[in-house]
């Protein structure tokens, strides 16, 4: 991994002085599918010409690729010994010209860790699937490049496919004589070219739009999965939240969308949620769901749909020129992602998913010793692998949303507008798109940028209050507090909020919107009103904090949360909570009790999955280890009596279904199980589908419950890709000491298994009720993580150290040992200490609050 390091030195040097006329770049894929010869991996030949420019002739630079080996090396004509000028990652080029031809005749492998040509073997019908990632440098396991985001160039692309195949490509692509030939791309970053290979099942519609000054904008739309898919394949959906989104984009950005066609692949085996290649966006096909799924399932693959979209201007169009400013295009995503999805799909409720699943991630990223400001120091590739995060996604989509509410949406939305036309097809930094904003808003958002972009860590927002003898407010001030590690005290927009019961609901009476700065703000505007029952600082969600109530309001959702009639407000009080809960502030059984109580009431499907997720992770992590058991009981307990209340056919009964069986504990609750997958127990409207039978198998595997014959005969029932992964995580959960023993040497001390497989391991291995049987582990852990982090790719290294810490074992001990391989390893890769150190944050974390849990 190392010698595979680039730096931000490095790229800037190099971007001073080249630059990129065009790539071609002939990939030969027939090798993908029959028998491998030779011990070495498969590989493919890759054949790049670039054609590129100096401004200083004469000196050395070099171009990436990651290869197993080199056929030719030709610069301006001039055969190059690939011995000499090729180590496996970097090709030499000494003495350049002003103007410059070079052609790299590579074998690259292929791979099966997601990153660059991904190869897949389907095992229902054998059946061999391709396509590439490579955010953010793996194009260089592809073909020969510059990788680097701000060296920008046309690209065109041919395959040589299996026959029978068909080939894709960014741009449209024609069959002649056995090679696809796609069209040249328009000037983009190596990180966000693709090619996709194989049988793929296609299905193609078209978007037309006419534009103001008269014309007519065609884009073929496409959409594609494995064949084995293709029964559960609704593309139909797909290509209505597409038109949605292009819709919605064009009538706000006022910039035709750039790069002709427009086709979305699911494909499997996938690292991330999606990619925004132009012209051939890709996405997990778990977003192709095989069963009965929720609404929110559905609003969450929109959401990503119109992120990806969005990307086209934000991050495609105009691109960050390092990935310093990755925020420029993750966070906007994001953020447009949820403001699109809302305004013009019929998914209207996003805000509400937003502040509970995004927000949370943003919280817990922004509270861990690796936070950072979201325009982030990023000296080099690792770093920017690992800075991907809730940060520069959710907490940078955050801010935009309190920017919005700070100079305007019509006056955010023309920034865009301008930084667009200013900068198409060009590279910027934070200052461009400043710059537009501060034109069309007329303010100066020097001290705003300094305050939220540029510092780190999360203010938390408690309301003040004294009342008259009439019981009326005297003075309602909003208290802004930070962590002494990050103490920054930010400007914030938020909206102040009243509430009272009425005939049992519990509704919002007053609301104020201010400006909060400083430690202490006085909301003058509510002075005099009736004493409420609840305050709620930061209602409607405009603002990035952490809210606190005070104690009377925090009586009132103990005793009422459930009233709340407004869903939005709802969802900030769980989230509020479970801060509280995390922050060692409220012990993990009282916000569980609040679930068991006030959960089943709970009408947005989203917010009632994030409960559910909340839970698990304060009784397996949280609660006092004394108590774990009796709240294991009272979970269970609980979920059984939501599951058999729902509504028959409900996405509330398959939610609290799946809940169920997460944390179902006695014999009964597994012969109840059990029954369910034999048919000889029934919940009235609750249909086992395929998806649910695995649900139901994995803790039945974990209790000793389901043996490797059982387990078997499912996969036999569903012997799909999906199947193996659901199949390969239940036989990691056996509770055998062998079984472990096994499950390690497959992950750590081998590379056969491929990305999905990995992770599929390592959530069967951990399991809370299997803390004696995973004990042996932890000194394994702190002995292989550095060999693991040099030997592996850097995504396979990411889920070993991140999945495998030894987080469930007693907490002192293991922060111990923790510090211990700190100090011992302090010249250890920067990442790799950062995933340390964050995994040693979370488990502090927890000892505190078992602490607070067990007073």
């Amino acid at each position: 991994m190392p010698g595979e390091n680039l730096s931000r030195d490095e790229a800037q040097k190099r971007a001073e002085l080249l630059s990129v006329d065009g790539y071609e770049v002939a990939l030969d894929l027939r090798s993908a599918v029959g028998d491998h010869e030779g011990d070495g991996p498969r590989t493919f030949r890759s054949v790049t010409t670039i054609r590129f420019r100096s401004t200083t002739p004469g000196v050395s630079t070099f171009a990436d690729l990651v290869a197993p080996s080199v056929n030719a090396v030709t610069l301006n004509g001039t055969e190059l010994d690939p011995a000499k000028v090729f180590d496996g990652v970097r090709v030499t080029l000494d003495g350049v010209a002003a103007e410059n031809v070079l052609v790299v005749d590579a074998n690259c492998a292929y791979s099966r860790t997601g990153e660059g040509m991904h190869r897949f073997v389907d095992p229902e019908d054998g059946e061999v699937y391709l396509y590439t990632q490579y955010e953010p440098a793996d194009a260089r396991r592809v073909y020969a490049n510059f990788e680097q985001p701000d060296l920008k160039a046309p690209y065109r692309f041919s395959v040589r496919a299996p026959e029978g195949w068909t080939a894709w490509s960014n741009g449209v692509g024609t069959l002649e004589e056995g090679v696809w030939t796609f069209a040249e791309t328009q000037p983009i970053s190596t990180y966000i070219t693709a090619v996709l290979a194989g049988p793929y099942h296609y299905v193609s519609d078209s978007y037309s739009r006419t534009l103001a000054d008269g014309t007519t904008l065609d884009i073929p739309l496409g959409a594609m999965c494995r064949k084995g898919l293709a029964k559960h394949f609704d593309a139909d959906d797909v290509f209505l939240i597409t038109k949605q989104g292009l819709d919605f984009f064009h009538d706000n950005f006022d910039y035709p969308y750039p790069f002709g066609k427009y086709d979305q692949a699911f494909v499997p085996e996938y690292n991330l949620g999606a990619m925004e290649n132009p012209g051939l966006v890709t996405f997990r096909e778990e977003y192709i769901f095989r069963g009965k799924t929720t609404d929110a399932a559905y609003e969450g693959r929109a959401n990503v749909i119109l992120h990806e979209m969005a990307h086209m201007w934000f991050g495609d169009l105009v691109t960050m020129q390092w990935w310093d400013d990755l925020w420029l295009k993750e966070s906007f995503a994001d953020f447009m992602g949820s403001f699109s999805m809302v305004e013009a799909t019929r998914f209207t409720d996003g805000w509400i998913t937003f502040t509970n699943r995004r927000k949370a991630w943003a919280y817990r990223a922004d509270q861990l010793p690796s936070t950072h400001p979201i325009t982030a120091d990023i000296r080099d590739l690792e770093d920017a692998k690992l800075n991907f995060d809730g940060i520069t996604y959710a907490k940078g989509a955050s801010v935009l949303k309190q920017l919005v509410a700070y100079v305007g949406r019509d006056a955010f939305l023309e920034g865009a507008r301008r930084y667009f036309k200013a900068h198409a097809y060009g590279n910027t930094q934070l200052g461009d798109l400043l710059a537009a904003l501060e034109e069309t808003s007329g303010r100066d958002l020097g001290e705003w940028s300094r305050s939220w972009l540029q510092t780190a860590g999360v203010n938390s927002l408690t309301p003040q209050v004294t009342y008259d003898a009439a019981g009326r407010i005297t003075e309602l001030a909003v208290v802004q507090e930070a962590a002494a590690s990050h103490p920054e005290l930010r400007p914030h927009r938020v909206a102040v909020g009243l509430y009272r019961l009425e005939g049992g609901e519990l509704v919002r009476y007053a609301r104020t919107e201010t400006d909060v700065a400083g430690p202490r703000t006085v909301v003058t505007e509510l002075a005099g009103a009736e004493k409420p029952a609840l305050i709620l600082v930061n209602d409607d969600d405009l603002t990035y904090c952490k809210i606190r109530f005070d104690e009377g309001s925090l009586e009132t959702l103990r005793a009422h949360l459930g009233d709340i009639t407004d869903p939005l407000a709802r969802a900030l009080c769980w989230s509020a909570l479970w801060n509280l809960t995390r922050d060692a502030l409220m012990p993990a059984r009282d916000f569980i009790d609040l679930v068991l109580r006030f959960a089943g009431r709970e009408s947005d499907i989203g917010v009632l999955q994030m409960l559910h997720a909340w839970t698990q992770t304060a009784l397996g992590h949280y609660a006092a280890p004394d108590w774990r058991e009796e709240g294991a009981r009272l979970l269970a307990e609980g979920a059984l009596r939501e599951l058999r209340g729902a509504e028959p056919e409900s996405q509330h009964q398959l939610t609290w279904a799946r809940f169920f069986a997460a944390v179902a504990s006695s014999d009964a609750d597994h012969q109840l199980l059990e029954g369910l997958l034999a048919g000889t127990a029934r919940i009235d409207g609750l249909d086992v589908d395929q998806e649910l039978r695995w649900a139901f198998l994995t803790p039945l595997a974990a209790h000793g419950r389901a043996d490797e014959k059982v387990i078997d005969a499912e996969l036999a029932r569903d012997d799909t890709a999906s199947g193996k992964r659901h199949q390969v995580r239940c036989l990691a959960a056996r509770p055998s000491e062998a079984v472990k023993a096994q499950a390690w040497a497959t992950v750590v001390e081998s590379d056969a298994l491929s990305n999905a497989l990995v992770e599929a391991t390592n959530a069967g291995f951990v399991r809370g009720s299997q803390r004696e049987l995973l004990a042996p582990y932890a000194e394994k852990y702190f002995a292989a993580i550095e060999r693991v982090w040099a030997e592996r790719s850097i995504q396979i290294g990411v889920l070993i150290v991140r999945d495998l810490y030894p987080s469930l074992q007693d907490p002192a001990a293991t922060l111990a040992a923790t510090d211990a391989w700190l100090t011992a390893h302090e010249g250890a890769a920067p990442a790799l200490r950062r995933l340390v150190l964050e995994a040693r944050d979370d488990l502090a974390r927890a000892q505190r609050a078992q602490e607070c849990d067990g007073a």
